[in-house]
């Protein structure tokens, strides 16, 4: 069976369109992580390594919280990743496989967790890994979604 993004990966601008599209997304991830508006002047080093911390004191004290403070924080790290875990078995068929870009996704979202922290541009929080990271698997299931939408059989 030959499925549509296979045809659509043959046709010859669809291959740099993806990784132009990657890299545009990498680009702007990059800049809302270390440079974004939101960002400080001031130096932060705060850190978080308890799992579902953060996560608790935002489900238990919403109303506390602005919504849009709030959503960013809980949703905001879920879509962010969402495009890497979508976008990377479209670019690399050998990555392919939920559990490769659900790895990949935690080492990547580690790695920015990790910079933020050194960089002093951001905490080092552990419930954003598993946000980032569910958000590279959710990413990975709409990929799957449509390829079995569009997958077309052969004639």
């Amino acid at each position: 069976m030959q499925d549509i993004a296979q045809t659509i990966k043959n046709n010859k601008l669809f291959s740099p369109l993806i990784y132009m599209l990657f890299f545009i997304y990498l680009a702007i991830l990059s800049y809302l992580l270390f440079f974004g508006y939101y960002r400080q002047e001031d130096r932060i080093e705060s850190y978080n390594l308890v799992p579902f911390k953060t996560i608790n004191m935002y489900i238990t004290f919403a109303d506390y919280f602005k919504f849009k403070i709030w959503f960013s924080n809980l949703f905001g790290n879920i879509i962010a990743f969402m495009p890497f875990g979508f976008f990377l078995p479209i670019a690399f068929k050998k990555l392919r496989n939920l559990l490769i870009i659900t790895f990949l996704s935690f080492l990547f979202s580690l790695f920015v967790e990790t910079m933020q922290l050194t960089f002093h541009v951001g905490g080092f929080d552990v419930d954003d890994i598993l946000l980032n990271t569910i958000g590279g698997f959710f990413g990975y299931m709409v990929f799957k979604l449509m390829y079995k939408l569009f997958k077309k059989p052969v004639t």
